[in-house]
């Protein structure tokens, strides 16, 4: 028996259940429903946060939750519950307190080594609530409003790691057992939702130290919270030291995805390990012969005035999957599928902090002398490519007598903006939010992750659009790991 209201999932096709119950996914409506069918059990961790949500009601209403037990899944849901243990397991975490008060800021603030810090508040659903704030106002209007989505629990307060890398692990343990796994990385530094992030499968870039390191820390974490089913563990990489942001007991939005790369369904394995029934499984999900990634797709374009700025709250609207013989072919593939395109008459960049800057100084090089594309600078950005002797044109941010950013994007003469945000104001809004409106509004491509722009312009270089091959999904999976 499915129960699901939403029209747009796969879940609420007749064909893919017994039966269908086209209701509201509520206590209220599920314990009528358990009235009436006398299901031997209800599956919670396959629908997202709503019904994971409902566990420890449903077992206090006497209903068989079946997989993972409820307390141990309040126990991972509850931030607070979960970094105590964290603590208990010596596993490594962001700095992070708890606060009901708001009054209790600026202290909290001053424990954690002062700002930024990220907001998180419990069971909540992508990251709903959940900011990153740069400033003291900023951190009052955030507070507020994650105690208003999440009143019954305290809210988690913690230390932003800057300049981290991000990567996450989907499994299926058996009992507390580890069963079949997968590691993938996000491109982007971490900051980004999940969600948002643009997942590279298996991970290029991580030190085989720090995936090991992460291996052990799913499987203590599967065995204490004693874990049959599906769940996700999110980490932060930085100089090699591992720490855990969070960790759900239910499948999550990259289970299709490692489970299309892999060739191994990792839902069906899951509902039957919590079922039961245990049979033979590979793990070679770092073994194969070919790089998957999942690219985001948003709607900014129909939210007029909004900043299509990406950041700890998701903001995507859906996702493509590609593969490719490389993490070049890949990443292109799945940009393309997204609505980017080639540029061919110019690059506007305006990059952000001077660290930032210099950073993408050898990508600023591959779009002058390989891509052979002019570029155009905002003030800053520009100086600094003077300065390593890079060619470009220089723009004012706002509309103004002159070459500007704005009037650039509307007249098409860049088909690419890399806008990296260099400050916040007083109410935590990133500058150059001008730029990015414009480049939504023409349709332009707009890149506003450092990591992102750098991956996009080697691969840029790497690849010309007669490289990419078009292979079906089958073609791939046939080929299995490369050991």
């Amino acid at each position: 028996i499915m129960l699901n209201c939403n029209p747009e999932t796969v879940s609420t096709d007749y064909d893919v259940c017994d039966r269908l119950i086209f209701d509201e996914v509520s206590l209220e409506t599920v314990l009528d429903v358990c009235e009436h069918e006398r299901p031997d059990g209800v599956v919670v961790s396959m629908g997202g946060q709503v019904p994971n949500n409902l566990a420890l009601d449903l077992h206090r209403a006497g209903i068989r939750v079946l997989g993972t037990s409820p307390e141990d899944i309040d126990r991972a849901e509850d931030r607070n519950k979960f970094s105590r243990l964290l603590d208990e397991l010596g596993i490594d975490q962001p700095r992070w307190m708890h606060m009901r008060d708001i009054a209790d800021a600026d202290t909290v603030v001053a424990q954690l080594g002062g700002f930024p810090v990220l907001v998180r508040p419990s069971y909540v659903l992508s990251g709903a609530a959940m900011s990153v704030a740069h400033e003291p106002n900023e951190f009052a209007r955030i507070l507020a409003r994650a105690q208003d989505v999440s009143p019954e629990h305290p809210v988690v307060v913690s230390a932003f790691e800057t300049h981290a890398r991000e990567f996450e692990i989907d499994a299926v343990a058996d009992r507390g057992e580890i069963v079949l796994w997968a590691i993938s990385e996000h491109i982007e530094d971490a900051g980004v939702h999940s969600g948002d992030a643009t997942l590279v499968l298996p991970p290029q870039t991580l030190y085989i130290a720090t995936i090991r390191r992460a291996r052990r820390i799913a499987a203590a974490l599967a065995k204490a919270l004693e874990i049959t089913g599906p769940f996700n563990v999110q980490f932060l990489a930085k100089h090699n030291a591992v720490k855990v942001i969070e960790c759900n007991l239910r499948a999550s939005r990259s289970f299709p995805f490692v489970s299309k790369a892999t060739g191994s369904n990792f839902a069906r394995e899951a509902m039957r390990r919590m079922l039961g029934s245990a049979g033979p499984v590979r793990n070679d999900s770092l073994n194969l012969d070919h790089v998957a990634v999942k690219a985001p797709m948003f709607s900014f374009s129909r939210l007029v005035g909004a900043d299509p700025m990406l950041g700890v709250e998701m903001m995507s609207t859906g996702e493509v999957g590609c593969f490719g013989d490389d993490l070049h072919e890949a990443l292109l593939h799945a940009l393309r599928a997204t609505g980017f395109r080639f540029p061919k008459r110019g690059v506007l960049l305006s990059l952000g902090p001077v660290a930032d800057k210099f950073w993408f100084a050898g990508e600023a090089r591959v779009i002058a002398n390989d891509l052979k594309l002019p570029i155009y600078a905002t003030a800053g950005t520009a100086e600094m490519l003077a300065e390593i002797g890079i060619a470009c044109t220089t723009v004012e941010k706002r509309r103004a007598p002159g070459p500007n950013a704005i009037e650039l994007i509307e007249t098409g003469a860049v088909d690419l903006v890399i806008n990296i945000p260099r400050e916040y104001d007083q109410f935590g809004r990133p500058d150059g939010v001008l730029i990015r409106r414009a480049a939504v509004e023409a349709g332009v491509p707009l890149v506003t992750d450092l990591q992102l722009a750098r991956a996009v312009i080697e691969a840029l270089r790497a690849k010309r659009p007669s490289d990419l091959r078009v292979l079906p999904w089958q073609g791939f999976a046939a080929r299995g790991g490369s050991g």
